[in-house]
């Protein structure tokens, strides 16, 4: 919470809400940014929860009931590429986080958000962009790896991390001019995109059988899993070997791409 709850704020302070808005949470999940909405939209406000798994929007829904706001929220399952449930100019803003990174045609997508939008309408949308450090198979999870970048490539093209699969990835094929020029042909204007990169020295885990059990998205194995896939046990053993001394120092390498979109309909 102390990554996303940084995100949460920004994104909504750059949505601009006001008392009375109506705003569409696109991609919710269990709805850190709609329930952060719901005490910016007061009074006379409604947020709209969507999320493509009707699982999250029950578990979201029960969240609001606890919380006592179920009666200033509205409840859909709807993916982003088919928002048809919601009407056309109905909605005063439209926020995501991490959405389009899952989407195949965000085209499609970004003509949603803008069908939706009243005119005024503002978007504001977070995404890491995966593309812009390139994948390097001389480093694992930002441990050296040259030594055993051999292994690292086959867990690697298991993960279709790497060409010619990885060019069709939805999660790494997109670029921070990507969303300016979608916003763009949608028909958006005063668009502005912040991108913030970072690269320093992180012990962002501590030791291997932590790091074992990352998944880097709800679509991905997680490591351990991942080596389970694509090592025999020898190859394993190895890579196990050279890596797990740098993980359990903390000597990672942390990099960061992520885009803060806006624009106004």
């Amino acid at each position: 919470m102390d990554y996303l709850l940084p995100i949460r704020d920004r994104v909504l302070d750059n949505a601009q809400l006001r008392p009375g808005d109506i705003v569409l949470d696109v991609g919710a999940g269990d709805g850190l940014l709609a329930f952060g909405a719901v005490e910016r939209v007061r009074p006379r406000g409604l947020v709209v929860l969507s999320d493509i798994s009707e699982d999250l929007v029950d578990h979201a829904r029960s969240i609001a009931i606890e919380l006592g706001v179920a009666d200033e929220m509205a409840f859909l399952v709807a993916g982003a590429e088919a928002l048809d449930v919601i009407d056309s100019a109905s909605v005063d803003a439209v926020t995501t986080r991490s959405v389009l990174i899952y989407v195949a045609d965000k085209e499609i997508a970004f003509s949603e958000f803008g069908r939706v939008l009243r005119p005024g309408g503002r978007l504001s949308i977070f995404e890491p962009i995966n593309s812009y450090f390139p994948v390097s198979i001389d480093e694992f999870w930002g441990f050296e790896a040259r030594s055993v970048r051999d292994l690292v490539e086959k867990v690697f093209e298991y993960e279709g991390w790497l060409p010619p699969r990885s060019l069709d990835d939805p999660m790494l094929n997109l670029r921070d001019e990507d969303l300016v020029q979608l916003a763009e042909r949608t028909g958006f204007r005063e668009i502005r995109l912040d991108l913030d990169v970072v690269v320093r020295p992180s012990d962002w885990v501590i030791s291997w059988d932590q790091l074992l059990d990352v998944a880097p998205n709800p679509n991905a194995h997680t490591v351990g899993e991942a080596l389970e896939g694509a090592l025999t046990p020898e190859e394993r053993e190895r890579l196990t070997a050279h890596v797990r001394p740098l993980v359990d120092a903390g000597m990672a390498v942390w990099r960061s791409a992520e885009a803060f979109l806006t624009a106004t309909k």
